[in-house]
């Protein structure tokens, strides 16, 4: 499957598990734990988790949620250039 792709098809679950959390909390319901939304960001969905935060508001003041997100891009890229040269 195209790498394209996948980050778009990643990103647009991301944005929406994003926005269902922040629904959630506004709700006062069971929120989505912040580790699903760590790995969604891991599997290619840091793009929308990225447009998520600046656009809802949602998950863009906690500085440690904040660190871990960054991780996930910097392994996520990691990753993909690792894929890029051994050429899976």
């Amino acid at each position: 499957m195209n790498a394209v792709l996948v980050y778009v098809i990643m990103s647009v679950i991301t944005v929406c598990a994003y926005g269902l959390d922040k629904y959630k909390a506004q709700k006062g319901l069971w929120r989505i734990p912040e580790k699903t939304l760590h790995i969604l960001e891991l599997c290619c969905g840091w793009p929308g988790a990225l447009l998520a935060q600046r656009l809802l508001r949602h998950k863009s003041y906690k500085k440690s949620f904040r660190i871990v997100f960054w991780i996930m891009v910097v392994l996520n890229m990691s990753l993909l250039i690792f894929v890029s040269k051994v050429g899976f």
